[in-house]
């Protein structure tokens, strides 16, 4: 009824084994949720990680070659010009370098920390994982595979930890999404006062990410979360995916290619 509260639960897949290099993805999930499957209007918030390596996004350092300019630009970060190397290869263009940290505009457009390039939860002392080549389609692929197997539409996320300039801590945001709304346009819509709302337009995907990682621990086998009460959301056609999130650079005040003002 339109007066009861709303309400979200999200629960952690714990059946998720380690997922390997170029392993069926939608397969290891479905396995992952026969005590729990899920249903027409939930979300399936995946792991950037796992994905990568199901789609061997991966690199070995020791077949890195790194340039000149990776090379200088790693003596100045105190970084590995091998993986300097590999996160050049993966932007767009250089946002910030300094004080250890590695600031790019990804292929992608993602503006993060490395590319996304990195280390954790990847077997080998010396394999970095890199994001998809485009997530959205990641997301897609996903869903359709995931409702062969399980009868069921699910939503998908494809999500990654992103620091975030002004505030301390990482917050996960949505890479890639499918069959949900990635943006809640409340503009023209009224608040409790009646008064009209002229910029309120609600990141979905990326609460949607923010809230599944709260429960998934970082340990790589938690890499799935199902998350219940955003049916309003769930569209059936897989949607815009989360290229929508991305600010064009020409909207970027802090970025010095923007022409705004």
């Amino acid at each position: 009824m339109a007066n009861e509260p709303l309400r979200l639960e999200a629960t952690a897949l714990l059946g998720m084994r380690e997922i390997a290099f170029g392993e069926d993805l939608a397969r290891a999930i479905a396995d992952a949720s026969a005590s729990r499957p899920p249903s027409i209007g939930d979300v399936l918030v995946v792991a950037q990680k796992v994905v990568s390596k199901a789609e061997r996004r991966v690199r070995r350092l020791a077949e890195v070659t790194p340039t000149a300019a990776a090379r200088e630009l790693a003596a100045k970060l105190d970084k590995d010009p091998r993986l300097v190397q590999v996160v050049l290869d993966e932007s767009e263009t250089v946002i910030r370098a300094e004080r250890g940290v590695l600031i790019t505009r990804t292929r992608q457009g993602y503006v993060c920390a490395n590319a996304g390039v990195d280390a954790s939860n990847v077997p080998g002392d010396d394999v970095v994982t890199l994001l998809p080549e485009d997530s959205d389609a990641s997301a897609r692929r996903l869903r359709r595979e995931l409702a062969e197997l399980l009868g069921a539409r699910p939503a998908v996320v494809i999500a990654d930890s992103f620091g975030r300039p002004w505030r301390v801590g990482q917050v996960d945001v949505a890479l890639g999404c499918a069959g949900l709304r990635p943006l809640d346009d409340r503009r023209g819509q009224s608040d409790a006062l009646g008064r009209e709302l002229s910029a309120t337009v609600l990141a979905v995907a990326d609460e949607a990410a923010a809230a599944a990682s709260l429960v998934r621990r970082k340990h790589g086998r938690e890499a799935v979360v199902l998350l219940q009460g955003l049916e309003r959301f769930v569209t059936e056609e897989d949607g815009a995916g989360a290229a929508a999130l991305l600010r064009p650079v020409a909207e970027d005040l802090f970025d010095a290619r923007s022409d705004v003002g």
